[in-house]
């Protein structure tokens, strides 16, 4: 720690987004990076001596980044010793820099009064003045080895493997059923997010250290799970957990309902230059967003770009509380009231309803029926009386993923499924096949992205044991 006082005179800084009439004009990232190295550095200064370090506990950094001492190298100059520390945990810092919730600010010492260092932003300016100075560059393995490794999926998860074990010096080849690398990094995050060169430049920095990527292969259809099984060493299943959780009420089957995940990635897609016009759009449309995550949030901000006329947000449980309530203490993470970008850009926001069903006209959707409900014993109860039903063109399901593709379990004998729809992996992340591992949201079910990065390293050190028994 350089400055034992820095909390006590520094205030906390975060950087500003851009203006909202400015930014919803545009697909570009809502607000500048970081904020100048030189009050980067000071912020830095603010992370005290609090003897036990919560924010690389699994309360805070499922990574466990060492935040103290990168905090403490940042707020002293020294940012290439900075860049080294946190890469020593931290595959893509730029990913989580950019898209983590950061439960490392919430289960920092200084949150106990709400005013954490700000950890993330720390983090991004480290690894950007990385880049924007040169010094992130392909790491070549010390020694080549003749075992070959097969990976599913180029998430985070796969992503964070791969680097992991070809730096080991293993032979490595990742399969992605879409047309670029990045999972849902590409396809589900919005470019107001991260931009997608964030992405390209990783994929660039794996393919000079040795990676091989074999893309718009569909695992399960065009090559099995067995044929890899056959010939690579092993295989890894990092193939997230993108089966949406449906709803399964009268008028699901009218035209205008869809699921997020469908409504994102078409809008990615476009963005990428792979298509010339979104599948779905909400441009003139009154647009309903049934889920309160934020994969609904990413459904608002996109739908305002694309021109929505209105848009509500439904969200099934009561309003939280704006303070932490006493079954969530710190360092837990509470369970409050969450105003995200997308919000403030505008939607209206509607707490304790459930939709019971849509109806339409000649086969599209143009009315939702809700009613009010709320939490009794534990179960969601609904309020007689309270019914009413909306107008609406546009409905959008963003309520939660339940499992990895069904279908690359079905096509795979002996691969075995939990009850969760996770593929069961033991403390190894060994599957019920032999040499196949799985990591990442296809083994702990929908995740944050700092959980992927670990599970994929995690994985790494499984699959590299296993070959050197």
């Amino acid at each position: 720690m350089s400055d034992p006082t820095g909390f006590l005179e520094i205030p906390r800084q975060k950087t500003a987004y851009r203006p909202i009439k400015e930014r919803i004009k545009d697909w570009d990232y809502i607000g500048p990076r970081t904020l100048p190295s030189d009050q980067n550095a000071q912020q830095a200064r603010r992370c005290m001596d609090c003897g036990v370090p919560f924010c690389q506990s699994d309360f805070g950094c499922p990574v466990h980044n060492v935040i103290p001492e990168w905090n403490s190298l940042v707020s002293s100059g020294r940012w290439e010793e900075a860049l080294n520390r946190l890469h020593a945990t931290n595959n893509f810092p730029e990913f989580t820099g950019f898209l983590c919730p950061a439960p490392c600010e919430n289960a920092c010492v200084l949150n106990r009064d709400g005013q954490p260092v700000t950890i993330r932003e720390v983090e991004l300016a480290i690894i950007e003045r990385g880049f924007e100075s040169g010094l992130v560059k392909p790491v070549l393995p010390r020694q080549e080895r003749r075992e070959r490794v097969a990976i599913v999926g180029s998430g985070p998860a796969g992503l964070a493997a791969a680097q992991e074990l070809r730096r080991r010096g293993f032979q490595v080849r990742v399969y992605d059923k879409a047309e670029k690398a990045g999972g849902l990094l590409r396809y589900g995050i919005p470019d107001f997010k991260m931009a997608k060169y964030v992405i390209d430049r990783r994929i660039e920095q794996l393919q000079a250290e040795g990676v091989e990527f074999n893309l718009g292969v569909n695992i399960g259809k065009d090559v099995s799970i067995i044929d890899l099984q056959r010939d690579f060493d092993a295989v890894l299943l990092a193939v997230g957990a993108e089966s949406a959780r449906e709803l399964p009420i009268p008028g699901r089957d009218l035209a205008g309902v869809h699921l997020a995940m469908d409504f994102l990635t078409s809008q990615n897609r476009v963005l990428n230059g792979e298509i010339e016009t979104a599948a779905i759009n909400a441009k003139g449309k009154r647009v309903a967003v049934i889920g309160g995550g934020d994969t609904g949030s990413d459904c608002i901000g996109t739908a305002r770009r694309q021109g929505a006329t209105s848009i509500y947000e439904f969200s099934l449980m009561p309003k939280p509380a704006k303070d932490r309530a006493e079954d969530t203490p710190w360092p837990l993470f509470p369970m409050t009231l969450k105003v995200s970008h997308a919000h403030e850009e505008g939607c209206e926001r509607l707490f304790g309803v459930m939709t019971t069903g849509f109806s339409g006209s000649e086969g599209h959707v143009t009315q939702l029926h809700a009613v009010e409900c709320e939490m009794i014993d534990g179960k969601l109860v609904q309020k007689s009386g309270t019914e009413f039903t909306l107008d609406v063109d546009l409905v959008l399901l963003a309520i939660g993923f339940v499992g990895v593709n069904p279908k690359i379990v079905d096509v795979t004998p002996g691969l075995v499924k939990r009850p969760t729809g996770t593929i069961a992996g033991d403390a190894n992340c060994m599957t019920s096949l032999p040499g196949v591992f799985v990591a990442g949201d296809a083994r702990r079910g929908a995740s944050l992205i700092v959980w992927a990065i670990a599970e994929g390293r995690r994985s790494a050190d499984a699959i590299e044991r296993y070959l050197h028994q």
